[in-house]
């Protein structure tokens, strides 16, 4: 299974009065993670957008390991679940910055859905961005 990585630094922002990452930003760290790994493999975000392709989420978890902290470099893997035939889902894992120390894991799912609202099958283009993934991992 093709797994893409990317880095994030916790901002202050991001975090508590206690130092620690609101548990709502990993989510955020999730979108970010998908996003680049559609960028690393030449379709953004917006350009499936752009042909008429929208990606709610319908089911979001996220089970949390150890906290990140402000100022820590965090590791985001994000992998595509070959198994979903109807929708896409994302299986996501952040690390510590040495990509070995869970800080959580968790996956959302998604619909395509066309710009009238309607659940469609998978476009050909993001059929052919998958497939790009697959041929990534070999």
């Amino acid at each position: 299974m093709y797994r893409h990585r990317t880095t994030y630094r916790v901002i202050y922002g991001d975090t508590d009065n206690m130092g620690q990452a609101y548990y709502g930003n990993y989510f955020r760290w999730f979108e970010i993670g998908r996003s680049e790994m559609f960028r690393y493999l030449g379709l953004s975000y917006k350009e499936v957008e752009d042909n008429g392709i929208f990606l709610p989420v319908a089911e979001a978890k996220c089970k949390y390991a150890a906290p990140a902290k402000y100022d820590e470099v965090l590791v985001i893997e994000t992998s595509v679940d070959p198994a979903i035939k109807a929708g896409i889902k994302f299986d996501y894992t952040i690390y510590h910055e040495d990509g070995q120390t869970l800080v959580a894991r968790g996956y959302t799912i998604h619909p395509y859905v066309n710009t009238d609202g309607k659940v469609v099958r998978p476009p050909g283009f993001m059929k052919a961005m998958l497939k790009k993934a697959r041929e990534e991992e070999a």
